[in-house]
């Protein structure tokens, strides 16, 4: 494996925690944290143009990835999960509530995928496959993580 590809599996593994046996997925999202927090000292501007830009890189690694893999949407690929819980926490105030609750939400909608979710794990494959029901199940949690606060 090249020096590229050692970056883009360090980068998919959110820097080893998708090497964890047990609930990779989990310790993966929460790696979006310092993120989180970065994104929010940010005006709303470049917090949303940074957002953005993590899903676009997020996609290209993570497709990356599942090529150098060559298995389907492997479980130790986390950065989706990070990308997914920064959108789900994009534009709230940053408290140990709202982080709490942020990220129970989003592993509730990752894990359980209802219908938008599932639609959009099912409908696109490598990259784009492996990111966007993250990023739908962001978005889910955003909408009842701004009726809660």
């Amino acid at each position: 494996m090249n020096l590229k590809d050692k970056l883009i599996m360090a980068a998919a593994m959110g820097g080893g925690l998708g090497k964890i046996p047990k609930a990779p997925g989990t310790f993966g999202t929460l790696a979006a944290i310092p993120l989180i927090i970065l994104f929010a000292w940010l005006d709303q501007g470049w917090a949303v143009f940074a957002v953005v830009t993590l899903i676009v890189v997020s996609v290209w690694i993570c497709d990356e990835a599942e090529a150098i893999m060559g298995v389907k949407d492997p479980g130790s690929i986390v950065l989706d999960e990070v990308a997914g819980y920064t959108v789900a926490m994009a534009g709230m105030p940053v408290t140990v509530w709202t982080l709490v609750a942020g990220f129970l939400l989003f592993r509730l909608f990752d894990i359980v995928k209802p219908v938008p979710v599932r639609n959009f794990e099912n409908r696109f494959a490598g990259g784009p496959g492996i990111v966007l029901d993250d990023i739908v199940a962001g978005l889910l949690s955003a909408v009842v993580l701004r009726m809660l606060f």
